[in-house]
Parts: structure tokens; sequence; C-alpha cells
């Protein structure tokens, strides 16, 4: 784009194509639609290290989207009984 080309006036106010997502952000959204799966709880436990920053993304639909999905595999992991450790704890 040379300098005639730049956006001039009210259009120079609106912003661009919105960025693409990051793979953590489609993560999360698809993890969101999940509703029943049988996996290893080990794989349970990765998808909740994964997901852990997108917890403090910009956006604040993937902000909430991770929260509601880090809360379902934790929940799922705390479903599977006392001898499965929580990611984060020793």
């Amino acid at each position: 784009m040379t300098d005639s080309q730049l956006p001039r006036g009210i259009t120079a106010l609106i912003p661009g194509a919105p960025t693409p997502p990051t793979p953590g952000e489609r993560a999360a959204s698809q993890l969101l639609h999940l509703r029943t799966a049988e996996v290893p709880l080990p794989l349970l436990a990765a998808a909740v290290e994964l997901i852990a920053p997108q917890l403090e993304s910009e956006d604040p639909v993937t902000r909430e989207a991770a929260a509601d999905v880090r809360a379902r595999l934790l929940a799922a992991l705390d479903a599977a009984g006392p001898r499965t450790a929580r990611p984060g704890t020793a």
C-alpha cells in the first residue's frame, strides 16, 4: 500500500479484518460444544493445562468460553474419583 492508498478520513477509524483465531481459541470454541466423550484422564488433565492461557485472552468471549470449558473439564476430573490429581495441584 502506498501513501496515496492509505485510508483517510472516517475510513481510517474503521478497524480492519479481525485477526485469525489462535489454535487455542478454536479449541475453546470447539470444546465448548462438546457434551459427552470418553477419553483417558491424563488427556483431560492436559486439556485443562492447554486451555489455561486462553483464560487471559484479550477477547472477553474467548475468556468466557475458556473458563466454561475449563470448569467442565475439572468437573469431569473430579467426577472420575479421588485418585485423579487436578492440574496445578501437588
